[in-house]
């Protein structure tokens, strides 16, 4: 009994996404894809690097006024608690901690302006759910993830690497149930869903059978599935389509582990000097493991600090001395990481991506036009340290950076205001542009759609997400 139950943790390990997501939204037949415009592309694979908890744009990527503590200092006065450095692009400065990747600005685009969705009280995994799926929550389907959709359109470019890789994100603290609601391929099927790997330093054990699972043991692997289907959500809700997707995810788990391709997962493999580069923790860890990844054909991967409510950029206090500790994780591996594509020359054809739900304010919840119920109590006076910094979520400026996969080099697009509210004030833009300039990068069309509950379902609510060929090389 104890090895049927170890398989089964194995098997939905392995699986492209959990057999609960596939039990939720109505039962479907099949899907129904349009035809739909070709285009070139410029990108063959996507790292996203998510900034989990809601990057403060003044201090990292667009720095105003720096002004440093002092007791008795009034909040209004704080709008970046960290001086200003420069970049690599003449007149252009990011915050300070943030010298390593301030070097690599000239290989991509700084986006100031990025604009998060007005989604009423602010909620991280609401704000989570829409960067990844670019749906408002709730919706009546469960709705495919970016990586997902990727996954679909494009195929592996590795038939054994699976398609939509996530990397760094767990699912037992925090909100975990919330977080599960997104990284799921929904109605395309689980075979397009997330390969999840929570720990990247334990990357091995994630394509690897627990003690007592025979490679060979096939027709034993068959009959487990028959159980899980019968036993779980698929049996009584489950099409074809998704069992047979299922059916298809756990073939490739198969594969990969008999493969030569899984030494990738394995981090002891990289040479020392190269290791120490990146090891500042599990995110720098995990964007080794991207790099390793990508080498060896990965189409889509998120590599993400992780969220759990109150740690790492989820900075409801101490927000200064907080963010020192989280710029020295992400500072040297986004870096190396955009050095190491570029060198190889992978970053032609990979698109990097760094981002979070939101950013941040000393004062202001949400945005000046729409101000909601703040969710931190900041004194008019500061007197101790653990009030100075960006503590309240702030949705009307944020900052992005993209890398390579046909994206300009050196380039700034858009701009917020120097003084508070430090809100986009030039070229905003919001998540459906930006998802579908990731997909027309990648060669998928606005127009793309499935039909669902006898209504077309596209990439972009509607179809209706534009183009921002302002952040393309090439129109």
């Amino acid at each position: 009994m104890k090895t049927l139950q170890n398989r089964r943790e194995f098997l939905k390990k392995t699986s492209a996404a959990t057999l609960a997501t596939l039990g939720m939204g109505a039962p479907l037949a099949g899907l129904l894809s349009s035809c739909e415009t070709k285009i070139p592309a410029t990108a063959d694979a996507v790292i996203l690097l998510f900034m989990a908890g809601g990057m403060a744009h003044t201090e990292t990527f667009d720095p105003k006024k720096y002004t440093a503590f002092r007791k008795g200092m009034e909040a209004k006065e704080v709008l970046s608690t960290f001086p200003a450095i420069p970049t690599k692009l003449d007149g252009i400065q990011f915050s300070e901690g943030l010298e390593n990747i301030a070097s690599v600005l000239d290989k991509g685009t700084l986006i100031r302006s990025y604009q998060a969705a007005d989604l009423g009280h602010i909620l991280h995994t609401r704000h989570q759910y829409h960067f990844h799926t670019c749906y408002e929550p709730p919706q009546s389907v469960v709705v495919p993830h970016l990586g997902s959709w990727i996954a679909k359109e494009k195929g592996p470019l590795n038939s054994v690497i699976p398609p939509f890789i996530n990397i760094g994100q767990r699912f037992t603290v925090g909100e975990g149930e919330e977080l599960k609601a997104f990284h799921s391929a929904g109605f395309l099927g689980s075979n397009y869903g997330p390969f999840l790997i929570p720990d990247p330093s334990a990357g091995l054990d994630a394509v690897r059978p627990p003690v007592g699972m025979d490679y060979k043991r096939f027709e034993s692997r068959n009959q487990l599935y028959n159980d899980l289907i019968a036993a779980g959500p698929m049996g009584e809700f489950g099409s074809e389509y998704q069992k047979e997707s299922l059916k298809q995810s756990m073939e490739q788990a198969y594969i990969l582990l008999n493969s030569p391709e899984a030494k990738a997962f394995d981090l002891s493999q990289e040479p020392k000097e190269s290791y120490a580069k990146y090891n500042t923790g599990r995110f720098g860890l995990g964007c080794l493991l991207a790099k390793r990844l990508i080498n060896q054909g990965a189409r889509y991967i998120t590599v993400t600090s992780e969220y759990e409510p109150f740690f790492g950029w989820d900075t409801h206090d101490n927000g200064h001395t907080r963010l020192k500790d989280m710029k020295k994780l992400i500072d040297s591996p986004i870096a190396q990481l955009i050095k190491d594509l570029d060198q190889s020359g992978k970053l032609e054809r990979t698109l990097v991506i760094v981002a979070s739900e939101f950013s941040r304010d000393m004062l202001m919840e949400g945005r000046p036009d729409l101000k909601v119920q703040d969710q931190v109590e900041v004194p008019d006076i500061i007197n101790d340290l653990k009030n100075y910094g960006m503590h309240r979520h702030f949705t009307d400026g944020c900052s992005i950076l993209m890398f390579g996969g046909g994206i300009k080099r050196g380039h700034v697009f858009g701009k917020t205001a120097d003084e508070r509210p430090c809100k986009t004030i030039e070229n905003p833009i919001k998540i459906a542009s930006i998802h579908q300039t990731i997909y027309h990068a990648l060669g998928i069309p606005s127009d793309k759609n499935y039909e669902i509950e006898k209504r077309p379902f596209y990439t972009t609510p509607d179809g209706h997400g534009k183009v921002e060929f302002g952040l393309l090389a090439k129109s």
